[in-house]
């Protein structure tokens, strides 16, 4: 090599040695540098803005004025607020800046005048409304469109009246700049005056016109604003402007969006051809956005034929090979919702979708999975698994979870591939992942062990092997408690005593007390390990958890009355029989096989209510046909002032109906705010001495107003149900603190002779009713058991004597018996949900088939024509009708288009235990509503179906 080129070589090293020291000083010298807004104090800042007074700064350096207006900015963007005084202050020196010519410091007084305004008092701002509108009017686009903008946001609605004339003519304005903002300002006025606005329509109309794009979107955006709540208004726009070429592409988007409401709402509109004739012609336009928007408003429109939809399909089909990925992400989305209803019409698009699989964008990949499994056939399986197995490890939980829900479909939709799809979901279960990813997959695989029985060994195996790796307590107890209740009707279920007792060793208190119990049903179903197992159990007797101690205890026990095991004449051992049992071995066996027919919490309330009443003095043993009936509550969440609202029914009854404390729950029994004391509803009942010898209350009913509020009388009823009697509670509220009310009653008169009796049994009176202390007086009902109960209706009038009295001192002024008045109340109704009980009866399809074997001719069907047309509506409906307790969360709606079933239980009057099963669907526009009603009564069972009405 030359001495040149060594020369050349040594020159090019040094350069760039050269150039990146350079570049690591400035790297250092920027990472050096502070921020110019750090430190800023609000004092020092209004200080140096006392400056805007002097014309000679304001003048020859506008560039500092809008330093300090920056620095303004900046201290209330952080949070500090200014002052009352702080801001008259400013505002008066920002007036002088207007003297500024600098287009510059225009705009940050505007910017700086615009966001202060929004946090301060509004006479304080009024200091600058009259430089704005001076600015208004100029001669400079520039200062009329901002000084518009600027105004809309600080003038209320008197003076808006004021500005009006100019702001119409900015809306025709030929300067864009102009007419645009004073659009964008009638939007945001709309909400501070619309009444003015609407004043404006001609304009708007014309603005709608402009040739300038970003005029005609805002324009059209007001002019919705305008007229949005006029059905017939809005249809003649969209048909006009359909027939009219829009030069925006943002425009025709928004069109396409009121056409898609238009036709939601009323599908059978004469124009609705036209305008979907319209999406289609749009489909052909230059603008990407317009031809999504149309694609997805065709896709989304109800009762699209698929002729209809196919052009919309071929152009999101194209979009997928698009090299921008806002439009590969947008078409995917609108594909994988038209596969939830219509998965045949984008199998053309498969091959598009799998290369999409590999995107870099891992929105865009899992949305391609997920709508593969929707719309892939059953040969095609396998090969997605494949290209899913390298595809989890790089997406996040939240995406895992959108892919195993897809899956879990698939195996449903294809029950000979489950070995593939189980598979698979069992080796993504044992991989990293948190707590809601490992639940769905759980919650998946035992879905489909209940919808695939070949599943349940493989399936309960998979199972086994992931809780010796869990690290969440509550997915190892459900499991748990699957295996305890699945593993003993395998075909091998001692394989699974190791997997259950390595969590009586390794994990847990929670853990090892449902370990417990999952091994103590394995002993009680299979005699031929019992022995083991108690061996097992026994070694749980020292455990330091108090639960599991207690569960082996009772476990033991129970299997000690169990018996002896029994052989047939193979030698093979027979699986146990409770019923086969001596003595209270078939008892222990049924605590340790069947669940309580309540929760812990409702049995804690049942007892306390029970002795409450003074229990049973015959020395007999409980059960739990002596208890109470106990109906289901939920907890409400607190309000903002820390004040708990109180429990209502489960079934979404207003908290209003609850704030009396045990207001609403059953048994007469409810839960106070302390969430401890059990406070008893019908405890006014039971401290009447009158009323003590009718009887236990069956259920009390929530409060309901006869009266409004503000009246002189507030009057509200509670019905109390027994087997014989309804005792009707109305509590009385004087609100005159000039009168005293002395005997206090309530009369009655119903529509229902043959049920409820002509006159009631019994009227106590309430003696004496002080201002605001409030009084109970009661009537009592008689009920006919054989009669069927039908909604009945109760005039009801407030009958009293009035005492005038000294409002300050209480005494009385004048007669002392006072004279006789009465006062009318709103119509009270007593119908058959009334005598229903909310009470959950545990599993409803174990309880619907046990019923079924013991009701006899209980069941009663029925088909019903309701009125409701929306399908959330008609389950809350029926729900109110019943007055019985969802169950499995069948109350939620989640497909509104499809069936929907419902499943109810409670508890009639008589305490006899009642099940429906509703199906609701929409049939050709009329809500259909099919129900079939369990218990051991026909007669019941008819009265609770003939409440639809």
């Amino acid at each position: 090599m030359s001495s040149a080129e060594n020369d050349g070589v040594s020159m090019t090293v040094s350069l760039i040695q050269e150039i990146q020291g350079l570049k690591d000083k400035f790297k250092d010298e920027d990472e050096e540098m502070p921020s110019p807004f750090q430190n800023l104090e609000k004092a020092t800042v209004l200080q140096e803005c006392r400056c805007f007074s002097n014309q000679e700064v304001v003048t020859n350096n506008p560039r500092k004025c809008a330093t300090l207006i920056t620095k303004l900015l900046h201290i209330v963007t952080q949070g500090e607020s200014l002052s009352s005084m702080e801001v008259t202050e400013v505002f008066f020196g920002v007036t002088k800046l207007f003297q500024s010519p600098d287009p510059y410091l225009r705009r940050m007084m505007y910017l700086f005048i615009k966001e202060v305004a929004e946090t301060c008092n509004p006479d304080d701002v009024i200091i600058v409304t009259s430089s704005l509108t001076k600015d208004m009017n100029s001669n400079d686009d520039l200062y009329r469109a901002n000084a518009i903008r600027v105004l809309a946001r600080i003038i209320d609605s008197q003076m808006l009246g004021a500005i009006e004339r100019y702001i119409k003519q900015a809306i025709v304005d030929k300067n864009t700049l102009v007419s645009s903002c004073a659009l964008v300002s009638g939007i945001y006025l709309m909400r501070v005056s619309p009444e003015v606005v609407r004043r404006w329509t001609n304009e708007v109309q014309e603005a709608v016109q402009s040739n300038c794009e970003m005029v005609q979107y805002h324009a059209l955006s007001l002019l919705y604003e305008i007229k949005k709540n006029d059905r017939l208004a809005v249809t003649k726009i969209v048909t006009q402007l359909t027939k009219s070429s829009m030069s925006s592409p943002l425009g025709v988007c928004l069109l396409i969006r009121y056409i898609g409401k238009i036709i939601d709402e009323d599908s059978s509109a004469s124009s609705s051809r036209a305008v979907i004739q319209f999406l289609e012609a749009s489909l052909r336009h230059r603008s990407d956005m317009v031809i999504y928007e149309a694609a997805k408003a065709l896709c989304t429109l109800p009762n699209m034929e698929q002729r209809d939809l196919n052009p919309a399909i071929t152009v999101l089909q194209l979009f997928l090979s698009s090299p921008k990925p806002t439009l590969r992400y947008a078409a995917m989305r609108c594909l994988s919702d038209v596969s939830n209803r219509q998965p045949s019409l984008i199998v053309k698009c498969n091959d598009d979708m799998e290369a999409l699989i590999s995107d870099p964008n891992r929105s865009i990949a899992t949305l391609a999975i997920t709508t593969l499994l929707k719309t892939g056939t059953e040969s095609s399986v396998d090969r997605l698994m494949k290209q899913i197995s390298s595809f989890m490890n790089e997406i996040a939980d939240e995406f895992k979870i959108v892919v195993v829900t897809a899956i879990r479909q698939l195996c449903l939709k294809y029950p000979q591939k489950h070995r593939v799809l189980v598979g698979f979901l069992a080796a993504t279960l044992r991989e990293e992942g948190g707590f809601e990813f490992k639940k769905a997959i759980t919650d998946s695989i035992v879905e489909l062990m209940n919808a695939i029985p070949e599943t349940k060994e493989s399936s309960l195996f998979h199972l086994c092997e992931f809780i010796e790796d869990c690290e969440f307590t509550a997915l190892s107890t459900q499991i748990l408690y699957l295996i305890g209740s699945l593993g003993p009707s395998t075909s091998a279920p001692a394989r699974y005593i190791r997997f259950i007792y390595n969590r009586v060793i390794l994990e847990n208190a929670t853990v090892r007390a449902a370990a417990v119990s999952a091994l103590s049903r394995f002993a009680t179903n299979v005699p031929s390990i019992r022995e083991s197992v108690c061996v097992l159990l026994r070694r749980s007797l020292l455990d330091e958890d108090d639960e599991v101690r207690d569960r082996a205890t009772i476990s033991l026990k129970a299997l000690g009355n169990a018996g002896e095991v029994k052989l047939n004449e193979n030698g093979e051992v027979l699986p146990f029989n409770p019923e086969e049992s001596k003595g209270d071995g078939g008892a222990s066996a049924r605590l340790i096989l069947e669940p309580l027919p309540m929760s812990f919490q409702n049995l804690e309330r049942a007892i306390k209510l029970y002795s409450h009443h003074g229990g049973i003095k015959d020395g007999r043993s409980l059960t739990f046909t002596d208890l109470p009936v106990v109906e289901e509550v939920q907890f409400i969440k607190p309000s903002k002032d820390g004040a708990l609202g109180g429990l209502g029914p489960r079934s979404g009854t207003s908290s209003s109906s609850t704030k009396k404390s045990g207001s609403g729950s059953g048994g007469g029994g409810g839960v106070s705010n302390d969430m401890m004391d059990v406070v008893d509803a019908a405890a006014a009942v039971y401290a009447t001495p009158e009323l003590s010898e009718l009887g236990r209350v069956f259920r009390s009913c929530k409060p309901i107003e006869l009266t409004e509020s503000e009246t002189e009388y507030v009057v509200k009823c509670i019905k109390h149900i027994m087997n014989d009697y309804v005792i009707l509670q109305f509590d009385v509220t004087n609100t005159i603190s000039e009168q005293k009310l002395v005997d206090v009653s309530v009369i009655v008169e119903g529509s229902e002779p043959e049920l409820f009796g002509s006159e009631p049994v019994l009227v106590v009176p309430c003696k004496e009713l002080k201002y605001c202390i409030e009084g109970s007086t009661f009537v009592v009902l008689p009920r006919n058991p054989n009669a069927s109960i039908i909604p009945s209706t109760f005039n009801c009038e407030l009958k009293f004597n009035v005492v005038e009295v000294d409002p300050d001192t209480g005494e009385v002024e004048g007669d002392e018996d006072g004279f006789a008045d009465n006062y009318p109340l709103e119509d009270l109704e007593i119908v058959p949900a009334d005598f229903m009980a909310k009470v959950s009866l545990g599993d409803f399809r174990r309880a619907w088939e046990t019923m079924a074997d013991s009701m006899g001719d209980g069941e009663v069907e029925e088909k019903f024509a309701l009125s409701i047309k929306k399908l959330d509506e008609a389950v809350d409906n029926t729900i109110e009708l019943l007055g019985m307790q969802p169950c499995e969360g069948s109350e939620v709606v989640k497909n509104k288009q499809g069936p929907h079933n419902l499943y109810l239980s409670g508890k009639f009057v008589g305490n006899v235990s009642m099940l429906a099963r509703c199906l609701l669907q929409l049939v050709d526009g009329q809500m259909v509503l099919r129900i079939s009603v369990r218990s051991n009564d026909r007669n019941v069972s008819q009265m609770v179906a003939d409440c639809i009405r």
